[in-house]
């Protein structure tokens, strides 16, 4: 399996590709950046009125200090600190709200692409990592924006606010602040370029282990059964490996913010108390502008922590949406809108006229070379070939998984390219060896997609399996719940599976190794109710057990990309050729 290796994204194109999912709320996103902005704002009037506080207080020492004064500052402190409370509190509410329902949209925008995108893309992108954009990458986009951009804001508006401020009470205090902020700007700026790049490289390596995971746990017994848990264990370790990598750089880069602003933080303060006190000794300011400069030195440098954490956040979601939006601009299946539903096919005439096809990643070897064949209504055909001969990529092919290289197919005497891709899937029912069921009663995984079936048709298609008995040994019988906890076996499984394709009732089947999955008694009662339930239906059978096809009308022997030879079984056993050869080594002694 191919792995996606994302390129580093850029905060910005991200974000401009984004803000086309939030344009219907960016008048609620306004609104919470400026109530971002007000509760900051409000917090700056702080310094200010505790200095005026401390002025008070400092010239009431000699005398009566005026606490009615003090009392009515305090109150007005109080009431603008809860107002700052309150406007924060509805921006988190706001933006959370906002980025929730975008996410809502992704989901839904991700779970539509999967359907239209080209069965080729599955081949080079692991299942996990397409899982991992759709869970991880949204959630982390989401949780990104609703904690960066406030914050960003916020801490931007209390950043010029208490400069402004600064310069007001005390522009040379100011200067010699701003002078060592400027320093840890500069550093902070040039450690985000330069962590950015690990940011996506770690959302990657997040969507390789997880799809090496959902690989593996998926084949867990087949690795056991293997002895396979050494070099399974050492691949997990390379993976997880390059994920503690990914985490530590882009970690360890954008922890060095937090120390840098610290030391300048402190050294800020340093400043202004070794220069405030040279200046209050000369008589130049007063005590209660040395006490306000010391809050508005931690107001301007806090606002640097909370930006380089806004900004660190920022740069995991980018690096999120870079892989989101990558798996919605793929190239989609074209469109068939506008192509008319045939309303004269459904009797099952299939005709096959020299059919070719080559992989679109190895055009250079050809799949199927030339094939043709003719299959009348109601017929029963068998595919048969060692593997690798092209059998289920012809039923790929007739089911327009794939497109043709060459040649064309015909349903019922209509062009299949030119039958819209829905109503070809409509006309087959199709039972793969790997079954699959879903946590959902028997009744439920039974009409998966079927409306007004009734218990009779339910208890008919049981019978015809072999699986009524089975059925009524449940608890609630067709109500009962299929979950992992569940006691069913793989051959059970499969009867369910072949149950829902015959309740379909589609023109047309296809059964690819159905059996494979069932012991001798059960592959007889399948073969049985498959006899009695596709006649009137075309079915296509592949199938490596040649004695489950004896009885097909029409064989065809694909070797190598061709159907080297077509016939009924006891035919084709009296030309001696190939098919011969097959059949006659699968009872050898």
């Amino acid at each position: 399996m191919k792995r996606d290796k994302t390129a580093d994204p850029g905060i910005l194109p991200a974000l401009r590709r984004t803000a086309a999912y939030l344009k219907k709320s960016l008048p609620l996103i306004l609104i919470a950046l400026i109530l971002a902005a007000l509760g900051t704002a409000l917090t700056i009037v702080g310094p200010g009125q505790i200095g005026r506080i401390a002025a008070l207080i400092s010239s009431g020492l000699d005398g009566a200090i005026d606490l009615a004064a003090v009392a009515r500052i305090g109150a007005v402190l109080v009431a603008v600190y809860a107002l700052s409370a309150l406007c924060t509190f509805l921006q988190h509410y706001i933006m959370a709200d906002v980025t929730l329902k975008m996410s809502y949209q992704m989901r839904a925008e991700l779970s539509r692409k999967i359907n239209v995108v080209p069965q080729k893309y599955f081949n080079f992108h692991a299942q996990g990592d397409i899982l991992s954009r759709i869970t991880n990458d949204v959630s982390t986009l989401q949780q990104g924006l609703t904690n960066a951009l406030p914050t960003v804001i916020s801490a931007g508006t209390q950043f010029v606010g208490c400069v402004v401020m600064m310069l007001i009470t005390e522009w040379r205090l100011a200067l010699a602040a701003l002078g060592v902020t400027l320093v840890g700007l500069i550093a902070a700026g040039i450690v985000m370029l330069r962590s950015q790049r690990y940011f996506a490289a770690r959302q990657t390596a997040l969507g390789e282990l997880g799809g090496y995971i959902e690989e593996m746990y998926s084949g867990h017994s087949v690795v056991r059964l293997s002895c396979a848990e050494a070099p399974v264990g050492a691949a997990f370790d390379k993976l997880n490996a390059a994920v503690y990598d990914a985490n530590w750089r882009s970690q360890f880069l954008s922890g060095i913010m937090q120390p840098m602003i610290t030391v300048v933080s402190n050294v800020a303060y340093v400043a202004v108390c070794v220069l405030g006190a040279a200046m209050a000794l000369a008589g130049t300011i007063g005590f209660d502008v040395i006490v306000s400069f010391i809050l508005y030195v931690r107001l301007v440098t806090t606002p640097l922590g909370q930006i380089a954490q806004g900004l660190t956040n920022l740069q995991t979601a980018s690096a999120s949406a870079h892989r989101i939006f990558e798996f919605l601009q793929t190239e989609e299946l074209p469109d068939e809108s506008k192509l008319p539903e045939k309303t004269d096919i459904g009797r099952g005439a299939v005709s096959f006229r020299h059919v070719q096809f080559r992989y679109p990643d190895a055009p250079e070897k050809p799949v199927i070379r030339d094939f043709s064949a003719e299959v009348a209504p109601g017929q029963k055909v068998a595919i048969v070939g060692p593997t690798g001969a092209g059998k289920t990529t012809m039923v790929s092919l007739l089911m327009r998984f794939y497109d043709l290289t060459g040649g064309e197919i015909l349903i019922d005497g209509e062009d299949l390219a030119e039958i819209p891709r829905h109503q070809v899937h409509s006309l087959f029912g199709m039972v793969l060896q790997d079954t699959w069921l879903f946590e959902g009663t028997i009744r439920e995984n039974l009409v998966y997609n079927l409306e007004n079936v009734t218990d009779e048709q339910l208890e008919r298609v049981c019978r015809a399996c072999g699986l009524d008995k089975f059925v009524h040994s449940l608890p609630h019988g067709f109500d009962t719940e299929l979950t992992e906890a569940t006691t069913i076996s793989a051959g059970q499984k499969q009867l369910l599976t072949i149950a829902r394709a015959m309740l379909q009732n589609a023109p047309m089947l296809i059964l690819d190794e159905a059996t494979s999955s069932v012991d001798t008694r059960t592959e007889v009662l399948i073969q049985r109710a498959m006899d009695e339930l596709t006649k009137g239906h075309t079915s296509f059978v592949i199938a490596h057990r040649l004695s489950t096809i004896r009885n097909a009308d029409l064989i065809l022997v694909m070797r190598g990309g061709d159907v080297v030879e077509s016939g009924t079984h006891e035919q084709l056993l009296q030309k001696g050729g190939f098919y011969a050869e097959l059949y006659n080594s699968q009872f050898a002694g």
